[in-house]
This record gives C-alpha cells, structure tokens and sequence, in this order.
C-alpha cells in the first residue's frame, strides 16, 4: 500500500468516525436537548437523505470535470460548516438547515473518496483498497460511536456544541491530510467534454452496470435499509428484545465485520464476484430464517434473544463478502476517467434504497411480523436471482479478475519453457 493510498484510507476512517461520532445522537439532540419536537427532528433524518439524492447526480459529473480531489475538499467543507452550525443551532430553520450542510457534504464524501481509491489501485488490488475501506470505516463508526456516547449529557446542550465541533474538527482534519494527496494526470478528463456531458446516457447505456445498479438498491434495501428501523422495530415487537440486547446485536454485526473481512477475502478475490453476490443473497435468506424463529418460533427469550444477535451477525458476514466485489465492479464498468460518475450513481442508488427501506420496513416490522420476514426473505432470494443474470452481462475479467494474473503466469511458464527447449 502506497502512502497515498495510506492517506486516502485514514481519510475513509475520519470521514467515518465524524458519522458516527453524532448520527447516533441526532435524534435526541434535536427533539430533547434543543426542544424543537420530535416532528422537526424526523425532518432532520429526512434532510439528510433529500440532500445526498439532490447533490449526488451533479456529483459524479463535478468528479469528472475537476477530479476527486476539489470535489473532496469542497465537500469537507460544506460537512464542517454543516456540523459547527447544528452544534450550535437552536431554531427549527437553522437545524434544517445545517443538517442540509452536512448531510450533503457527508454523501459527496464517498464517491470522492472512492474514485480516488480506484485512481491509486489496479485491478489486481482493488478488491483488498475496498476491503480496507469498508473495514475501516466499520472500525470509525463503532469507535466514534463509543467516544461520542460517553461525552454526551442530555441535560447539557453544551456537551452537544462539543462534539458537533469535534465533528466539524475531524472534517478540516481531513481536508489537510487530503491535500498533500498528488493525485495522477488520469485522474481528470480535461480533453473529453463531451463525454462528460454525456455520461448519464452512456452510463444508462451500459446493460450491465443498469443491472448492477438495481441490484444494490434491492442489497441496500433489504438489508442496510432495516437494520435501524424494520429490523430493530421487529425484534422489540415481535421477539421482545430489550434495548441492551439491540446493542448487542449491532455490535455483533460491527465485530462480525471486523473479524471477518480480511478473512473472507482471499476466498472472495478467487471466486467469481456475481456468484459471490449470489451467495450473498442466500446467506442473508438464511439470516431472515433466523430472525423468523427469533419473532415467530414461541422460543425462550433466551433463544430468541440469541437468534436475533446471530440475525445482525449473517448479515456482517454478507456485507464483509461484497465490500471487496460491489465497489471494485463499479470502478471496473466505468469506461477510463469516468469512475467518478459511476461511483456517485451507485451511491445515489444506495441513498434511494436506504430511504426507501426504512419507510417501508419501520411499519411492516413494527406490527405485520410474518409478512415483513416474508417478504424481506424474498428479496434476499431475489438478490441471487438478480446475481446470476448479472453474470451474463459481465465479460470473464470483470467478474474474476483474478483470471488476469493467472494468464500472465500462464504466458510466464511458457516463455520460460520455449527459452529452455531453445537452449
């Protein structure tokens, strides 16, 4: 790993520790310690996901057109005005609007940021820089989750001001770091405008990213898009878990992450990736089974609490199978100096999914049990089915690009042989 592919990655673990550092606590900042009411503060949740769908289609063009980098910058920006202001907000119209801020510079953050991964990283190792990423930013949000839990204090809206400014603090960190990045020439498409003008039609064109694209909305949908509000809300109502035992089951899934990512990638990296994705869909079925005895199988709270927590860790083993398979497929579809693009459509289907998903799975988990286990099981299923048929769309090196190392061996051994035989 290059140092400045080490610097993209603390700023992947910064980006991520500032998410989780106040995210968690939003909620309850907004509606208790500022008393505006818990109707401005679903607002707050809501403009979150609005201002990462309105800026991620002038996103990925903006990546395009000037590289990652400035787009980076202007977004850590935006994201550390956005913070500072809500640490200090205390009027409905001020909160909308700092959250507006930061949600929108927190949603152009990752597509910068991966464009840049992929700009430093080959096809042999970008499977391993996007493990790293996800493992990272696993670790940023589990520890700046913790941090931020101890130095919160409801009754002091002045803890609250602390920690948007750490916040807004890690953000300018990041800034900095990320300017001593030297980004390469290739990274900026200065001679093709036209291209870039053109890049949503070409990118619509592409059958096989279109293919890819829908199946992440149904990936972010039926698994990332209910873990704060279906699922959870399925596990108090239906399982009776308590509070503490929700804890524990997303810790379970943050640990499962960790523990298991570099793990599962030397077997991912060898393996086709629309099998892997495959694969996926049908370990997260497995988990839905599971989470159906959990609610539905009259077991001792005991059991059903232990079902529930295994629930959350099937589903760290899924997402540690596709961090090193979805977003290297993404860069790999993209045509040269278009990354940028493609990564800020994907990202723009994920936001879709994750606020498509809690409207949907928060009521359906909270009081219709046996359907909202069904029907998520069916999309899981659906998840392999969607898998396979985007096998066919892909050429050999994009779904294994480990084929490309082997024929070069191949090509090595028997040019080693011809100079032996010639000798």
């Amino acid at each position: 790993m290059g140092a400045e592919m080490r610097r993209i990655h603390v700023g992947n673990a910064l980006s991520a520790f500032g998410l989780g550092f106040t995210v968690p606590y939003l909620y309850v900042y907004v509606a208790q310690v500022r008393d505006l009411g818990a109707m401005t503060a679903g607002l707050v949740l809501a403009v979150f996901a609005v201002a990462a769908l309105v800026v991620l289609p002038f996103a990925g063009r903006a990546i395009v057109r000037r590289g990652p980098l400035p787009v980076l910058l202007a977004a850590l920006v935006t994201a550390a005005v956005g913070a500072l202001s809500l640490g200090l907000a205390s009027s409905s119209t001020t909160v909308l609007l700092s959250a507006a801020a930061l949600g929108a510079g927190q949603a152009v953050m990752q597509p910068a940021l991966a464009t840049m991964i992929v700009d430093f990283s080959s096809a042999e190792t970008r499977s391993r820089a996007f493990a790293t990423q996800f493992f990272l930013q696993n670790l940023g949000l589990g520890v700046g989750g913790l941090i931020g839990g101890h130095l919160v204090d409801a009754s002091r809206a002045s803890s609250f001001t602390l920690l948007f400014s750490i916040e807004a603090a890690m953000f300018l960190l990041l800034a900095v770091v990320m300017v001593t990045v030297r980004m390469p020439r290739t990274a900026k498409v200065e001679g093709a405008p036209g291209e870039a003008r053109g890049s949503w039609k070409q990118l619509l064109g592409n059958r096989a990213m279109v293919q890819l694209c829908v199946v992440g909305f149904v990936l972010f949908f039926a698994c990332y898009g209910q873990f704060e509000s279906g699922l959870s809300a399925y596990g108090v109502e239906a399982a009776g878990i308590s509070t503490s035992a929700l804890g524990t089951a997303l810790a379970a899934n943050t640990a499962m992450i960790v523990v298991a990512q570099f793990a599962v990638l030397r077997f991912v990296e060898r393996r086709k990736r629309s099998r892997v994705i495959a694969a996926v869909g049908l370990i997260w079925a497995f988990a839905w089974v599971v989470a159906g005895y959990a609610g539905l199988g009259h077991a001792s709270q005991t059991m059903a609490t232990a079902a529930f927590v295994s629930t959350y860790a099937l589903f760290g083993l899924g997402e540690a199978m596709l961090s090193p398979t979805v977003a290297p497929l993404v860069a790999d579809l993209a045509p040269s100096g278009m990354a940028g693009q493609y990564n800020s459509a994907f990202a723009l289907v994920k936001q879709l999914a994750l606020a498509v998903g809690p409207a949907v799975g928060g009521p359906m988990g909270a009081s219709l049990h046996a359907p909202y286990v069904v029907t998520f099981l069916l999309f899981s299923l659906g998840i392999t089915f969607l898998a396979v048929r985007l096998g066919k769309q892909l050429t050999p090196l994009q779904n294994q690009p480990s084929l490309a190392k082997s024929r070069v061996v191949a090509r090595g051994g028997a040019s080693a042989e011809a100079v032996q035989t010639a000798a």
